[in-house]
């Protein structure tokens, strides 16, 4: 269903993945959360932020906001189009996030709409072509397009929100919220996640007794980049060792960079320097390994994804047509009808 202009977006995180790509952003994926351990947080590496979906219902929320103006620094649009949330919830995190590489086309768009109250970054968000084009890559393809409907009152309505730090502060933005929300006061990058891993868990007992669709997803720096950039290291600290191992037996090895540099700090026996060297290259296998597993994850998702805006309909008609036309439609029909009605006077 569009609204405004906007498909919805499914929460999954090789869509948000392949969505925060297409906005031109490098190096930063979405990895879905299942747990809101310490253990399951850390496995992520870093992380820019996070993403909560669940069953939005009207509620009075008696925490202050922040006014417009009072959080310098923090990007905030209030959400005008029903539809774009998925969107403007991974803006929020990339607009906030430091040391990441939105792309000109984002910081272009944060520059322009700097001095923007937050109702009209909203609007700028919804007339942005290329983030609107982006997020509508994902319209399932439909046959027939219904006409809009305003939401009624037992409609299933989901919303998405971001957790994120910005200047020492933990920010919950949601766009349909006046401004943001303070969720604790001088946090670091070391105890944030903490914090909004309470709040996230906070959330989730309020609504438990009548509501068990959420989904937690992590903005994070590209696994497969941290994983490579981890391997590339271990490679030359494994060269500087076998060089070292070489010369130390008298088989003149060099060393692997430039022989002005001093090299890593490393052990000082040959026994010592075995075993670093076994551990390393258990480490790289082990690297290449997760590597490979990421690899496959990234290729699944990519198919997963052209899946979803393939247009199966005309293959579904004409396989109908030939199973009417070699008279095989109707037996499969009764047949499935039988099955139908023994499985319900079981």
């Amino acid at each position: 269903a569009m609204s405004g202009g906007w498909c919805t977006v499914e929460s999954d995180p090789g869509v948000f993945t392949e969505l925060v790509s297409s906005f031109g952003v490098k190096g930063v994926g979405v990895e879905e959360l299942y747990s809101l351990d310490e253990g399951s947080l850390s496995s992520l590496g870093k992380i820019h932020g996070l993403i909560f979906l669940f069953k939005w219902r009207a509620e009075t929320d008696a925490r202050p906001v922040v006014p417009e103006g009072g959080a310098p620094g923090v990007f905030f649009a209030k959400q005008v189009i029903s539809n774009a949330c998925a969107t403007q919830a991974l803006l929020s995190i990339l607009l906030n996030a430091e040391g990441v590489d939105v792309g000109e086309q984002l910081r272009e768009f944060k520059s322009f709409v700097a001095d923007f109250p937050a109702e009209l970054k909203g609007v700028a968000i919804s007339n942005q072509e290329a983030i609107r084009a982006a997020h509508n890559s994902f319209a399932r393809p439909e046959p027939f397009v219904p006409d809009e409907k305003p939401y009624e009152k037992d409609d299933d309505v989901f919303h998405f929100i971001s957790y994120v730090p910005v200047g020492g502060k933990l920010y919950e933005l949601d766009g349909l919220k006046e401004g943001p929300i303070v969720i604790a006061e001088d946090v670091s990058e070391a105890d944030w996640l903490s914090k909004a891993a309470a709040a996230v868990q906070q959330r989730i007992e309020r609504y438990a007794a009548s509501e068990i669709k959420f989904n937690l997803m992590a903005m994070v720096r590209s696994r497969a980049d941290a994983l490579g950039e981890r391997r590339d290291q271990v490679q030359v600290r494994l060269a500087w060792v076998a060089a070292a191992l070489g010369q130390s037996e008298g088989e003149g090895g060099s060393a692997p960079m430039d022989t002005d540099s001093e090299g890593p700090q490393l052990p000082e026996s040959e026994e010592e320097m075995l075993a670093h060297q076994a551990q390393l290259s258990a480490e790289l296998a082990d690297l290449e390994t997760q590597l490979e597993m990421e690899r496959a994850k990234q290729a699944q998702w990519k198919e997963e994804n052209a899946r979803r805006r393939h247009n199966y309909i005309p293959f579904i008609y004409h396989m109908l047509k030939m199973l009417a036309e070699n008279k095989q439609l109707r037996p499969l029909v009764d047949k499935a009808r039988a099955e139908q009605r023994d499985k319900g006077q079981s």
